[in-house]
């Protein structure tokens, strides 16, 4: 089992989970973040002066899949969530070695 994070642009959002649908993803979890990276912040003016916001607000989505759905999520998720401009974000995968369902006990596969 995978757990993939991919912390992504507000807006890509729902691309990104109508991406994952069709693959079989029945569930991923949505938190709203602030981060930077190479984009550093940004410069804004609000009501006439200028200041720097140095973290900027992003999505971080948490999915996890079988060992033969990950590929597949990561390629869904790198298209859905491309721009082509800096700040599209990142995704990692990890290595889950247990997972259960609280509610009947189900365990590892059966858990997702």
């Amino acid at each position: 089992m995978k757990l993939i994070m991919a912390i992504i642009k507000p807006f890509k959002l729902d691309e990104v989970r109508e991406a994952l649908t069709p693959l079989g993803v029945q569930g991923l979890t949505v938190s709203e973040v602030k981060g930077f990276g190479r984009q550093k912040g940004q410069t804004e003016i609000y009501r006439g002066a200028e200041y720097v916001v140095n973290f900027l607000p992003k999505v971080k989505i948490e999915v996890a899949v079988n060992d033969d759905l990950a590929d597949r999520v990561v390629e869904a998720i790198q298209t859905a969530a491309r721009t082509g401009k800096i700040g599209d974000g990142k995704i990692f995968v990890t290595e889950i070695s247990q997972a259960f369902r609280i509610r009947t006990g189900e365990s590892n596969a059966e858990a997702l």
